[in-house]
């Protein structure tokens, strides 16, 4: 199948956090003999900060907006399912009305939300915005979390479809490797200044590092520059795809704090979590719905409800301990939330759902 998707960026990490999610899924889309184009804009300065300048698994088309947007999308005309990701970064509301007006028998149309709780809020929080009444037209709405509480929600707006496709391990590019002097802390977040996470940054890992002045803490990611650091924590900016399994193997524990919007609704495990299972690192998580539908608490993940559950586990935890965990999880990884699982997911609704001029038997044997 021809599959054609407008992204934010399957080159750059860059202000990005959605590269490691959309590479495990069409990695593994293309290794079940599906023909990926991949259209991004330059924007953004991804372009000069590619941690993926080739890829052999897509075709990649960055484009310039706004002078070569009618071309890229006529471009995916001869495509068998055209996928709108939301949060491309530039010229969405156009995207999400133009792909549909490229739907046919042959051609299907799939809106593949990676920040479900942004995009239902904007909707409910404005009647008249243009994409409620696109939604019922989707073929296919696919969501990067969310479960049930994000499934009738869509369905309640009209979709004929919503499936949650989570995030998950790639063992290719996620694993254990030898601990970086250069990274060795007690409890390491890594995360971009979002306001939507700035206050529970502040209260869980801001708050660990005044409570444990004993303990080193380093902090990754963009836009923290501003922000007066506690005197045991180092920032080290962004961190590229590249340096994700050192810092995961070199910290003593990895902490992961979800966006507000994301704790609320739950059942959206992101990337940072499954990255550092590959690399069988002890992870700490902010509570969240849904966190032992993915993987197992005190066995092999570690919840906090506070700061002080932080430090607690910072304090008290032995290093066999943590270990015995951070190895529980990259088991649990490996077995039951691999992207080539989510990939054969996506590959099975696709099959199942034809396209209008199809025969589903014929569909059915196909794949």
């Amino acid at each position: 199948m021809k599959i054609h998707v407008f992204g934010s960026s399957l080159t750059s990490c860059y202000w990005n956090g959605a590269a490691t999610y959309y590479r495990g899924v069409y990695k593994n889309l293309h290794r079940l003999a599906h023909q990926i184009t991949f259209a991004e804009p330059d924007i953004y300065q991804r372009q000069q900060h590619r941690d993926c300048p080739t890829l052999d698994y897509a075709t990649v088309r960055v484009y310039e907006t706004p002078r070569e947007l009618d071309a890229v999308l006529d471009e995916s005309r001869d495509a068998d399912l055209i996928i709108k990701h939301s949060g491309v970064g530039a010229d969405d509301e156009w995207l999400e009305a133009s792909v549909l007006k490229l739907r046919s028998a042959e051609t299907r149309i799939a809106f593949w939300d990676v920040d479900a709780p942004a995009t239902l809020s904007r909707v409910e929080n404005d009647p008249s915005d243009p994409f409620r009444s696109l939604i019922p037209q989707y073929d296919f709405i696919f969501t990067y979390g969310g479960g049930a509480p994000v499934i009738s929600h869509y369905k309640r707006l009209g979709a004929r479809n919503c499936f949650p496709i989570y995030n998950a391990l790639d063992p290719d590019t996620h694993f254990p490797v030898p601990p970086d002097p250069q990274y060795e802390c007690d409890l390491v977040f890594v995360g971009n200044r979002l306001p939507d996470r700035e206050a529970r940054v502040e209260k869980f890992f801001f708050a660990a590092a005044e409570l444990a002045p004993e303990c080193r803490f380093i902090l990754g990611g963009e836009g923290w520059g501003g922000r007066s650091l506690p005197p045991n924590v180092r920032w080290i900016g962004h961190v590229g795809t590249a340096g994700h399994n050192a810092i995961n193997s070199s910290a003593r524990m990895v902490l992961n704090i979800n966006r507000e919007s994301m704790a609320e609704v739950g059942f959206s495990p992101p990337t940072r979590v499954f990255e550092a299972a590959g690399a069988a690192a002890c992870v700490i998580t902010d509570s969240w719905a849904g966190v032992d539908q993915f993987f197992r608490p005190n066995q092999e993940i570690l919840i906090a409800g506070s700061a002080n559950d932080i430090v607690r586990y910072l304090r008290e935890m032995s290093q066999q301990q943590k270990r015995a965990i951070g190895d529980a999880m990259r088991k649990r990884a490996l077995i039951d939330h691999a992207y080539s699982s989510r990939a054969q997911e996506v590959d099975d609704l696709l099959n199942l759902h034809p396209a209008a001029g199809t025969n589903p038997e014929a569909a059915l044997l196909a794949g």
